[in-house]
C-alpha cells in the first residue's frame, strides 16, 4: 500500500534519530533506536498497537543511564516496514524480534512493553525466545476481551483489514480535526500537544493504519491465557487507575495467575502513563530491575 512513513522526511525531526538504525532481520526491514552505554545491561522496549519508538521519547532517556535501551517499531508499525508474512500474529511478532535482536546482536537482561507490547514479551519469553531476568508490563493488554467483544473485535478489525479503503479513510481522519487527540484522550491519558502531534503523524499514513488493523485482525491471547501459569520470568505489573483501554483488574488477575506477579498502581495516570509521567514509570521500573540485580549478585557471590 503506497502512503509509507518514509524516514527522510516524516522522520526528519523524530525524538532520538541520531539512535535509529535500520536492520534487515525475520522477514522485514526494522526500525531500532539504541540508547545508553554499549556496556550496560540490554533493556528491551516494546511499544503497543498504533505506536512507535516515539511513544518511549522521555522514558528511554531516563533508562539509558542505567541500560541499554533497545526500542524497535513493530512490524507495519512507524517506520518498520510490513512483514512479508501476511498475519502479524502475537507469536510471529516474537519470533521476528527474536530474529531482530540476534541481528544486532542483543540479549536482553531485562525487557519491559506497553499494552500489546507487553503479551508480545510474555509469548517471547514462553518460548524462550528472551530470557530477561523480569518483565514489566505497562498497562499490558494481556487477556482476551471478555464476553462477546472476543470474538467481535478480531473479526472486525478483519474486515477493516481486508478492506482497502479502511486504512485510507482512517488516516484521512487522523488529518482532520481532533480525531487523533480525542482517540488518545479515551484512552484516559493526558498527552502534549506534541504527544498528539506524532500519533497525527503516524496515523495519518495509510501502511501504519493498515499494520495496526492487520495486527489486531490476527490477535488471539487465548493461547497466552493458557500459558501464563507457565511463566518462569518474574513479571512486575505498572497500573494506571485511569487506564480507559485495559481495565486495571486485568494486570490484578495476571499477577493471581503467574509465579512471581506483582502489581504496581499509578494513580491519575491513564493508558499512555508513560508519556504523561516517564519519572514516574522510570522509578517503578528501575527499582525492579535493581531488586533483580541485587538478587542475582547475591546469587553469585
Amino acid at each position: 500500500m503506497s502512503g509509507r512513513l518514509d524516514f527522510s522526511r516524516d522522520g526528519r525531526d523524530w525524538p532520538h534519530r541520531a539512535a535509529s538504525r535500520f536492520v534487515e532481520a525475520g522477514g522485514t526491514r526494522f526500525h531500532v533506536q539504541i540508547l545508553g552505554p554499549e556496556d550496560a545491561p540490554p533493556l528491551l522496549l516494546l511499544h503497543g498497537t498504533g505506536a512507535s519508538t516515539h511513544s518511549f521519547r522521555d522514558l528511554a532517556p531516563i533508562l539509558a543511564s542505567d541500560f541499554r535501551v533497545i526500542m524497535p517499531d513493530l512490524p507495519g508499525h512507524g517506520f518498520t516496514a510490513a512483514p512479508r508474512w501476511r498475519r502479524p500474529s502475537i507469536t510471529g511478532m516474537g519470533t521476528a524480534l527474536a530474529a531482530m535482536l540476534k541481528a544486532v546482536g542483543a540479549e536482553p537482561v531485562h525487557a519491559a512493553g506497553h499494552s500489546a507490547g507487553a503479551a508480545i514479551l510474555l509469548r517471547m519469553a514462553l518460548d524462550s525466545q528472551v530470557a530477561p531476568r523480569r518483565i514489566v508490563s505497562l498497562n499490558g493488554a494481556l487477556l482476551p476481551f471478555p464476553g462477546v467483544a472476543a470474538h467481535l473485535f478480531p473479526r472486525l478489525a478483519k474486515l477493516l483489514f481486508l478492506n482497502p479503503v479502511a486504512p485510507r479513510f482512517f488516516s484521512w481522519r487522523a488529518r482532520n480535526g481532533r480525531a487523533v487527540a480525542q482517540l488518545m484522550e479515551s484512552t484516559g491519558s493526558r498527552l502534549t500537544p506534541e504527544g498528539v502531534a506524532y500519533y497525527e503523524r503516524l496515523l495519518s499514513s495509510p501502511a501504519h493504519v493498515e499494520g495496526a488493523l492487520s495486527m489486531m485482525a490476527n490477535w488471539d491471547l487465548e493461547g497466552l491465557r493458557r500459558d501464563l501459569p507457565r511463566l518462569l520470568v518474574p513479571l512486575t505489573l505498572v497500573v494506571g487507575t485511569r487506564d480507559r483501554a485495559i481495565p486495571p483488574e486485568v494486570s490484578a488477575r495476571v499477577a493471581g495467575m503467574v509465579r512471581d506477579g506483582r502489581v504496581e498502581t499509578l494513580a491519575g495516570l491513564g493508558h499512555l502513563a508513560h508519556e504523561e509521567a516517564p519519572e514516574r514509570v522510570a522509578r517503578v521500573m528501575t527499582t525492579a530491575f535493581a531488586d533483580d540485580l541485587q538478587t542475582h549478585d547475591l546469587a553469585a557471590g
